[in-house]
């Protein structure tokens, strides 16, 4: 008896310490760093202040029209980091709005900034990758993967290392502190907003050659490759030894991690070029015939769809209960997770291919005429 009361005590100590580690955890990593987030899978599971039963509630707190922001927002530190179509990457005042400042590239900023470990790591269309101090704008570094072609997919980084796909066909891992290159590898087509998934050692990227490359993360060797039936522009997402990706063969694909071998697909009505959002087992994923669908991440059966005004090019995303998705219909949702009930939405007049992030109570979003909104409740 004594020793099953020590054993229980034991395993009490060791739950405790899971659940104090999350805890521990999740004040760290309450951003929205880059355009998976840290989870390669376009969830937010820190997310305590929005549910939905407050949602419905929310409101606007700030917008920034002054910038012709191109890009999906990256929230750290206080600070959100956007690029534009007007050469700048810029850095916001997450509570107000107000630009704290730019950059200027050679070219429009239309990847998603990515911000870990006080630096910001974005591509332009002048054909770089660029490192920029979090804190001040300051160049740290800039790489160039081709300069007569754009980089459009937005950079990834894990493990001290950077990957970002380019327009001259290569998905490049770079040193993250130096920007010299580590490896490259040549796919059959342009990689154009598909961004890697950085997950086990692997890197996981579609190009518009119509694959889905596996390619080991220390070295760049392919590992398996994928033909869907048209160009890959969504970004695959990494759950549970799965790879869930979009394609413009009007598919949502499920993946063998390991093997590359498929395990189901679900056809939707249009192009698949949102790039998939993977919480709780259920698949979240927008297309270009207007809906927001929900599957099942084991089966991909439809669970639900919501129907947008037009199309969904779109990237949801998920935290606490709630999905947000935008739509070309000019207005940003915020759907019941398990339902699809709409709970809450805002005309922004153009939404279209920005994808929301949500972080610390506040949900942020950009549209296509160029302004940045923080929507929080009162």
């Amino acid at each position: 008896m004594k020793h099953l009361r020590i054993l229980v005590l034991i395993l009490c100590m060791c739950f405790a310490s899971v659940a104090w580690g999350e805890q521990l955890m999740c004040p760290a990593h309450t951003a929205w760093g880059e355009f998976h987030r840290y989870n390669m899978r376009r969830s937010n599971p820190c997310e305590k202040v929005l549910n939905a039963h407050n949602v419905g509630s929310l409101r606007l707190k700030w917008s920034n029209t002054s910038y012709l922001v191109a890009s999906s927002p990256a929230v750290a530190n206080g600070m959100v980091y956007v690029g534009s179509s007007e050469n700048n990457v810029y850095a916001l005042n997450a509570k107000a709005g107000a630009k704290l400042w730019s950059y200027t590239t050679g070219g429009p900023v239309q990847t998603s900034p990515a911000a870990a470990n006080g630096v910001v790591y974005v591509g332009s269309w002048d054909g770089n990758v660029y490192a920029l101090n979090a804190s001040t704008g300051a160049k740290l570094w800039s790489y160039t993967t081709n300069i007569h072609y754009a980089v459009a997919s937005s950079p990834a980084v894990a493990n001290g290392v950077v990957y970002v796909g380019s327009g001259d066909s290569n998905v490049y891992a770079l040193n993250a502190k130096t920007g010299a290159k580590l490896w490259s590898y040549t796919t059959d087509g342009p990689i154009g907003f598909s961004s890697p998934a950085v997950a086990n050692g692997v890197v996981y990227v579609g190009s518009e050659d119509q694959n889905v490359y596996a390619l080991n993360a220390s070295t760049g060797a392919l590992l398996w490759i994928y033909a869907t039936g048209g160009g890959v522009g969504s970004s695959p997402s990494v759950a549970n030894g799965v790879v869930y990706v979009g394609s413009g063969d009007s598919n949502v694909y499920a993946l063998n991690a390991s093997t590359g071998a498929k395990l189901w697909s679900y056809a939707t009505g249009g192009v698949v070029q949102s790039s998939p959002a993977v919480a709780n087992g259920v698949v979240y994923v927008g297309s270009t015939d207007d809906n927001v669908y929900a599957l099942n991440a084991s089966t991909g059966a439809l669970l639900w769809s919501y129907p947008t005004g037009s199309y969904v090019f779109s990237s949801p995303a998920v935290a606490n209960g709630v999905v947000y998705v935008g739509s070309d219909d000019g207005n940003v949702y915020a759907l019941n997770l398990k339902t699809g009930a709409k709970l809450w939405s805002y005309a922004t007049g153009d939404l279209g291919n920005p994808s929301p992030a949500v972080a610390n109570g506040v949900v942020y979003v950009v549209s296509e005429v160029g302004n940045v909104y923080a929507f929080g409740l009162k």
